[in-house]
């Protein structure tokens, strides 16, 4: 008996079975390499009568800036708005979400000197609402910040009945309730709290309330306390042949469960509750379930009237990304696209066509083909296309269309580089010293020299002009390529004008790259924030003027001009990729643990500014002062997250090298993941790279993860593998092919009118007049575009069922993953 219980004796499985058995197996593992990815763009646009924060007519006096918040995690920040009610701010965001969140909240708060800022009111929108103002700009109305709502988090419960047999012999009813755990409790004052939970049990007449142990430093906890609660009168043992709660009881009782994070000195902050009716075990006796925290119903009530609204611009995506080997045949459809003839029947062609009015439907297809080198050319196939409809010289490549697109964004991805290298430096000047450049007498405020002002912008616009003309040795390879294909398909297309060559370069790099940095230099990260409006009044007078410039009748009166277009686009190869001279990838602040020191504590964390190049990583004192500590991105062996409980502390990660591991901890978990992101880029080439890592630290003669005793001891996890092809090229091939299949399935229909077309257009032989109905598409091949769009729904198709598979297997409601919405008080 014990061997078959053990199952020592159990029959072997037969052929299906274990044919079944292996493909769950399968099953498991492939949908261990699912991937949720999500990504916010959007952009802070204004606030409008901002009510006072205390006080009669305080909104005169509001300086207010805007945060984001994942939950309790503040992830963005816009600069302080000087004196304004109706504040313009501006400022375009865009970050990947490296965690579960369930809520995004739009703060406005009110600077203060002397005191922390006091909030004006917020926005908050539930994750599963996000979709209903995606890609739209809305008004929101802003509503109190009670902190009694200021909540995030899981609870982890489990309740059950039990019948206790008294002395006397009567049996009496107990209802048991297990705290097990929480997760993602939120971080209080930028640290993990000190959490502990009291359980309620609450009726009409009665509310016993129990608590547990407080736990250290954790946003996380582990309590694993049991409590007993009676919860009907206790009655002959004789007269109940099996265990029932009374109905008038069980009705009428719940369980609440309320977070708190313990101050010493000070009131204990509330984190969250749930509530739990006791009914819920008439139908099964243990009851075991994760439960979102909630807010207090009994918040502070207030009109959102008085306290203003926001515009806000939100584009969330939530990609899910199947195992790679899904997305092979719509991969390779797309990349056979440049040997397609002609190039409309190719699919990345039909993509272009079917998506036209969604502009950013281009961005995933160019950054596929440059990942695979087969940006040049496509993009040279489609500008020829244009070209050959193109009847004036001095019109080309001036209007929207697939093949400026594809230009825009590769210049967009590829010369992110080249134009911190060309530009930061002088922006950084113009927006520094902010001289006054108003030329309209129009707009020119009391006190204003037009001579004066004339003078700065025309300083300003020689030393941004001559950034430019002198940046061709660092234009990247792939930019010089495509210049250089344009301007051989222009002189094709007109033999006669010897002009058009320059002109179609200039149109690119002038008008659409340097032209754009200069007047959004924040879109582009050459300024952290969008500019004041006088500086921005500034950027929009020289970029009007570069573009002015930059045109064919003011470069062919520039010999330096001229030279610069021949070099740009030339078949000199060059060696470099833009990333000879030291690029900053990444700067900012960050808490820096002291090497060397042996305690733990506050004190062994400093507040310092840590910068990353493509040749070397450093931390300072402060931004601009000189760096207290230089490490070679060579001698970098690997960069990875550390665990929580290393210190107690989220958001950490480290830097090992050839001496002491470097511990950081970044300001909040988007931050944390661009750290990770962008070191894992620029050292995945290293030549000394570590295969395994240690995910805690070395204290007390061991290392705390796997507590191995020896200093230099292997890593005991295996170390991240970063397989991007280069560093300006930071491509998911993977989600980029996932969100075309996005984009095509949601025109779906333009594809089957296309479709009809090529059919119809195959078979009508008559006048063209059927033709006008199908204008909106690019059709030269009925037949080949007809076969494309053909294979194109049928790998959609597959891949929709692949989809439809996963999607099955949802979390279980009360798991983890889906967690219970209880009751709020």
């Amino acid at each position: 008996l014990p061997a078959f219980i053990n199952g020592y004796d159990k029959p072997a499985l037969n052929a299906p079975e274990q044919r079944q058995r292996a493909a769950l197996t399968m099953a498991e593992e492939d949908d261990a390499r699912i991937r949720i990815l999500q990504s916010l763009r959007g952009k802070i646009c204004e606030a409008k009568n901002l009510g006072p924060v205390s006080g009669p007519n305080r909104q005169r006096d509001l300086c207010t800036f805007c945060t984001i918040s994942l939950d309790q995690e503040e992830v963005f920040r816009t600069k302080v708005f000087d004196k304004s009610g109706s504040p313009f701010y501006g400022e375009d965001f865009y970050f990947e979400i490296p965690r579960p969140f369930q809520c995004l909240s739009f703060y406005v708060y009110a600077k203060s000197v002397f005191q922390r800022d006091l909030p004006v009111g917020k926005v908050s929108i539930r994750k599963d609402d996000l979709c209903k103002y995606s890609g739209k700009e809305h008004w929101f109305s802003l509503h109190p910040v009670d902190p009694n709502s200021e909540v995030q988090g899981k609870v982890h419960l489990e309740m059950r009945l039990n019948e206790v047999i008294t002395e006397n012999g009567s049996v009496g009813q107990h209802l048991v309730v297990r705290i097990i755990e929480c997760k993602e409790l939120p971080l209080i004052n930028g640290q993990n709290c000190d959490p502990y939970a009291t359980v309620s049990l609450v009726g009409p007449a009665r509310s016993d309330q129990k608590k547990t142990k407080v736990k250290k430093k954790t946003s996380n906890p582990q309590f694993e306390e049991t409590f007993f609660f009676e919860v009907t009168r206790s009655s002959s043992y004789s007269k109940k042949s099996h265990f029932q709660v009374e109905e008038e009881d069980i009705e009428k009782l719940e369980i609440k469960v309320d977070l708190w994070n313990n101050e010493n000195l000070g009131q204990d902050v509330f984190l969250g509750e749930t509530r739990v009716p006791v009914k819920i075990l008439r139908n099964d006796h243990i009851h075991k379930a994760w439960y979102l925290l909630q807010p207090k119903g009994n918040g502070s009530k207030s009109k959102s009237d008085d306290l203003g609204s926001l515009r806000l611009k939100l584009t969330y995506i939530e990609d899910t990304v199947l195992p790679s080997a899904c997305y092979t045949p719509l991969c390779n459809l797309l990349l056979k696209s440049p040997d397609v003839k002609p190039i409309s029947a190719s699919a990345a062609h039909i993509l272009g066509d079917t998506c036209r009015e969604r502009y950013e439907a281009v961005l995933p297809m160019v950054r596929l083909l440059l990942h695979h080198n087969r940006f040049v050319p496509f993009v040279s196939a489609v500008a020829a296309l244009e070209l050959d409809n193109t009847q004036e010289a001095n019109t080309i490549f001036r209007g929207n269309s697939l093949a400026t697109r594809c230009i825009d964004d590769m210049m967009k991805i590829v010369g992110k580089n080249y134009l911190a290298v060309t530009l930061k430096p002088v922006i950084d000047e113009i927006c520094d010293s902010n001289k006054t450049c108003e030329i309209d007498p129009n707009k020119l405020k009391e006190g204003d020299n037009v001579e004066v002002n004339k003078e700065n912008l025309q300083v300003y616009v020689q030393k941004v002009f001559s950034s430019i003309t002198q940046s061709s040795s660092s234009c990247p390879p792939l930019m010089c390529d495509v210049f250089r294909s344009l301007r051989h398909l222009a002189c094709k297309r007109f033999p006669g004008d010897p002009h058009v060559q320059y002109s179609a370069v200039s149109s690119f790099v002038f008008l659409r790259f340097f032209a754009v940095a200069v007047l959004s230099p924040h879109s582009f990260q050459l300024r952290s924030h969008h500019p004041d409006p006088e500086i921005s009044r500034t950027l929009t007078l020289i970029s009007k003027t570069i573009q002015t410039l930059g045109s064919w009748g003011s470069l062919s009166k520039k010999l330096v001009s001229l030279t610069f277009l021949d070099e740009i686009s030339s078949n000199v190869s060059k060696e470099s990729s833009g990333l000879e001279d030291a690029v900053v990838l990444k700067e900012g602040e960050v808490q820096k643990r002291a090497q060397g020191r042996k305690r733990l504590g506050k004190r062994n964390f400093k507040k310092r500014w840590l910068r990353v190049t493509n040749r070397e990583l450093s931390y300072h004192k402060h931004k601009g002062k000189e760096a207290l500590c230089t490490i070679s991105v060579k001698n970098i062996q690997a960069v990875e997250k550390l665990d929580e409980s290393a210190f107690n502390r989220k958001n950490m990660f480290q830097v090992v090298h050839s001496e002491k591991p470097l511990y950081v901890q970044a300001g909040n978990c988007v931050e944390a993941s661009e750290w990770l992101e962008v070191l894992g880029q620029v050292t995945r080439c290293n030549e000394g790279r570590l295969a395994t890592f240690h995910p805690s630290n070395y204290t007390s003669g061991a290392w705390q993860c796997c507590k191995s005793q020896s200093n230099s001891a292997p890593g005991c996890k295996p170390c991240t593998t970063t397989m991007l092809a280069n560093l300006q090229l930071d491509i998911d091939c993977d989600r980029e092919t996932e969100r075309i299949f996005s984009f095509l399935s949601s025109n779906d229909t333009k594809l089957q009118n296309m479709e009809d077309a090529c059919a119809s257009m195959a078979v009508y032989q008559g006048p063209q007049r059927e033709q006008e109905e199908y204008s909106k598409f690019t059709i030269q091949e009925p037949k080949e575009t007809f076969q494309t769009l053909k294979q194109l729904r049928n790998i959609m198709e597959e891949l929709q069922r692949q989809h439809n598979i996963r999607n099955d297997t949802t979390a279980q409601y009360g798991s983890l993953d889906n967690p219970i919405v209880g009751k709020t008080s």
